[in-house]
């Protein structure tokens, strides 16, 4: 297993590396010179051609486009994204407290869905056909399918305009994060919790499910057998709707008023902070490396076939 363990953080190394690399080159192909974003956020009213030399060589962009990326990719590593172009502080001033925040409403999230994934699939598998998985399946198709800006100013209207039970906006008490985790968790549970039922449907139909109940096992014991033996495709599953969740959560932080990096993101965007956007994108294309990784670790450790066929 520590084998296997290593050979899988080894082919992530050059993966990060690629896409560390796609990341600085997307910002870098801007037709918007990012000396003259610094020197507009500045305030400077004359931009002369000295200046602007004098600040492209202050910012190492009069160096080869190689060299400024290994030396971007070796700050990286040190947590060091540079400065921001409009207001001149570190990136990771910004990011940092941004990315706990957005953290804190991923896990929650995710834990919220993988529960409510997991109790339907099993749920609409073992009632596969009937009355109730058709609802169920309706009615997370509906909620899937409605946007979830539309969601949740429905919900922000209901619970606390109306009822005034919870806040519209912010992440001050526990109940800052009802409004936002169930917004996130209908837009996703509908999803992944019909590749829980497909799996468990399949392992259904498998021999050994036959042959248990022959034997007179417990519908109970056969059903969890069931379940671990899904756990496989679930794990894949889950493992990587972390980073997604994450990533979906910008239209959900603006909404709500949510410090993270979504918001962080959109305000950044919209001032054209280019080492904001170039934190925000390898943040996320980092995340989505690391928990394919960890997923296929957990894969292994549960099937020890895949580590043989590795």
């Amino acid at each position: 297993m520590l084998g296997y363990i290593i050979r899988r953080l080894l082919l992530a190394c050059p993966l990060l590396l690629i896409v560390s690399f796609i990341t600085f080159v997307l910002i870098n192909i801007s037709p918007q010179d990012p000396v003259e974003l610094v020197l507009q956020a500045q305030g400077i009213p004359n931009v002369t051609d000295e200046l602007i030399v004098q600040t492209r060589v202050e910012l190492g962009l009069d160096q080869p486009f190689i060299i400024r990326f290994f030396h971007w990719a070796i700050a990286c590593l040190q947590l060091d994204f540079g400065d921001s172009y409009v207001t001149g502080k570190p990136i990771w001033s910004l990011v940092g407290p941004a990315f706990l925040n957005t953290l804190k409403l991923t896990l929650v999230s995710s834990v919220v869905i993988i529960v409510i994934s997991i109790l339907l699939g099993v749920l609409c598998a073992i009632r596969e056909g009937k009355w109730m998985d058709k609802l169920v399946r309706a009615v997370a198709f509906l909620l899937t399918s409605m946007p979830s800006y539309l969601l949740s100013a429905i919900l922000i209207w209901y619970f606390s305009v109306k009822l005034d039970w919870l806040p519209t906006s912010g992440m001050d008490s526990y109940k800052s994060y009802i409004l936002p985790v169930t917004v996130t968790a209908i837009s996703y549970a509908g999803i992944y919790f019909r590749n829980v039922r497909s799996s468990m449907i399949s392992n259904l139909n498998e021999d050994y499910v036959l042959y248990g109940r022959a034997s007179g096992l417990p519908e109970r014991k056969i059903t969890l057998h069931i379940l671990r033996n899904s756990l496989q495709v679930a794990i894949s599953i889950f493992g990587m709707a972390i980073p997604i969740i994450m990533g979906g959560t910008v239209i959900i932080e603006n909404v709500f008023a949510w410090p993270g990096l979504g918001s962080l993101s959109i305000r950044a965007i919209q001032s054209r902070d280019f080492p904001i956007i170039q934190a925000y994108v390898l943040i996320l294309a980092v995340a989505f490396v690391l928990f394919n990784t960890v997923s296929d670790i957990v894969n292994a450790a549960i099937n020890p076939k895949l580590r043989r066929e590795s």
